[in-house]
């Protein structure tokens, strides 16, 4: 059955890797949930990120190279929204496009993956182990608690880094928590890592969905999309990584937490070989998350942080 040339279809932007299909048929079918009868189709696009396997992601320039591509299409009206991982999100915004969408946040923490069949925690882990992070944020917060591990870049989709864990080229990988759990691999979990150990990302387990600025079909569908707890949150945690002026790939965390009308948020930064660590935390009113996220950090600032974040 053909569909109704008067109805326009949504065509979401995408990169395709695993993970990424999986948020943007997520966003699809919440969009189909709030407006039964409206068409929507994907449009796969590669991202520099996706194409280059190699490279550190610290050395790519790191800020948006799994969203440039994706924003563009949507700038070029070759598709109409774009989903993101909204700590893969530079907190600088693009000309012409909006942050419309914030859905429901997933649970935002690290785990620790250890090879199939293997129990354990990061205690359990021998002197000098081998941990599979491309993240310098996970790498500087390990190394804080254990100097004494080995950190190796990894890079690829999730099963790609499962496999390699597995035929042993590493003792151990980190990855999200929520990328786990949407994929449904949540039984290889062997440990979740949270604070004081480890704080998230900027954004962590938040979907980020961005339209064109002037295309008020899409904001007025996105807005019932949102979650408005989750968006004070992490506008309160790209304030602060705005702040800083890092970027998102910078051994910066971040944990906030909404108790009826406050937010409270805590910001971490650590120098690269974990030694330095600087901790600072804000709490206020939510309409004021933006500001409170601003405070954080130069609180962090203050306390010595900005001259950790030039090392990088």
């Amino acid at each position: 059955m053909n569909p109704d040339p008067e109805v326009r279809v949504i065509r979401i932007a995408t990169r395709e890797s695993q993970l990424a299909m999986w948020q943007a048929n997520f966003i699809r079918d919440e969009i189909q949930r709030v407006r039964p009868n409206q068409p929507v189709e994907l449009i796969g696009v590669s991202t520099r990120g996706d194409r280059d396997r190699v490279e550190p992601l610290s050395q790519m320039g790191g800020v948006g190279v799994f969203t440039r591509e994706v924003q563009r299409a949507v700038l070029d009206k070759e598709a109409d929204l774009a989903v993101h991982s909204l700590k893969d999100l530079p907190t600088q915004l693009v000309d012409g496009l909006s942050l419309a969408g914030v859905p429901d946040r997933a649970p935002r923490f690290d785990a620790l993956i250890l090879a199939e069949e293997r129990k354990g925690d990061l205690s359990t882990l021998l002197k000098g182990a081998r941990i599979g992070t491309g993240s310098l944020r996970r790498q500087a917060q390990l190394l804080h608690v254990r100097p004494d591990l080995q950190m190796m870049e990894i890079r690829g989709n999730v099963d790609t880094r499962l496999r390699k864990l597995d035929e042993g080229e590493y003792d151990a990988i980190i990855l999200a928590e929520a990328g786990l759990r949407r994929l449904g691999l949540e039984r290889r979990i062997s440990s979740v890592l949270g604070p004081p150990t480890m704080f998230p990302a900027v954004g962590q387990a938040a979907l980020g969905i961005e339209c064109r600025e002037d295309d008020t079909f899409v904001q007025e569908i996105l807005l019932e999309l949102s979650d408005g707890d989750t968006k004070a949150e992490v506008l309160a945690e790209r304030s602060l990584l705005r702040t800083l002026r890092a970027g998102c790939h910078a051994p910066v965390g971040t944990l906030t937490k909404i108790t009826d009308d406050n937010l409270r948020i805590d910001g971490v930064v650590l120098g690269p070989d974990g030694v330095q660590k600087y901790h600072a935390q804000c709490d206020g009113p939510i309409a004021q998350a933006e500001e409170l996220g601003q405070q954080c950090a130069d609180e962090l600032v203050q306390l010595g942080a900005g001259k950790l974040l030039e090392q990088h």
